[in-house]
């Protein structure tokens, strides 16, 4: 059987997760910048964010597209190409509340949180 999203790496009818990235709410973290899977709608956070856990999120699926789930971007990256690419629209909504923050969740940032950012190995 194979994984639709190895054949499929973009579902434009699949949801997001959420509005924030699934492993760090459930850790009870925070992130940088979210990301989405093109392929099955996980929110994961970037690389800036201190777990990463979006290119985990690929690395472990097999999932290689992702876009950008910010308020106003709206671009796809391929991790196999290591490039932009284009893509659809995906089913809504496109990016987290407005009012979530960046970092975020508000709620949840550290107050040295840039300074972790540049700690992080």
């Amino acid at each position: 059987m194979t994984d639709h999203a190895s054949t499929h790496p973009i579902d434009p009818s699949v949801p997001p997760s959420g509005p924030g990235c699934v492993e760090c709410t459930q850790t009870g973290s925070w992130w940088l910048h979210l990301r989405r899977c093109a392929a099955c709608g996980h929110i994961g956070c970037c690389d800036d964010s201190l777990n990463t856990h979006a290119t985990k999120h690929a690395e472990a699926t097999g999932h290689p597209i992702i876009r950008s789930y910010e308020p106003g971007e709206d671009w796809f990256w391929d991790y196999r190409r290591q490039a932009f690419v284009g893509g659809p629209t995906l089913a809504p909504p496109l990016s987290h509340p407005e009012d979530q923050g960046v970092p975020g969740p508000t709620q949840r940032v550290p107050h040295d949180w840039e300074r972790q950012l540049q700690q992080r190995g």
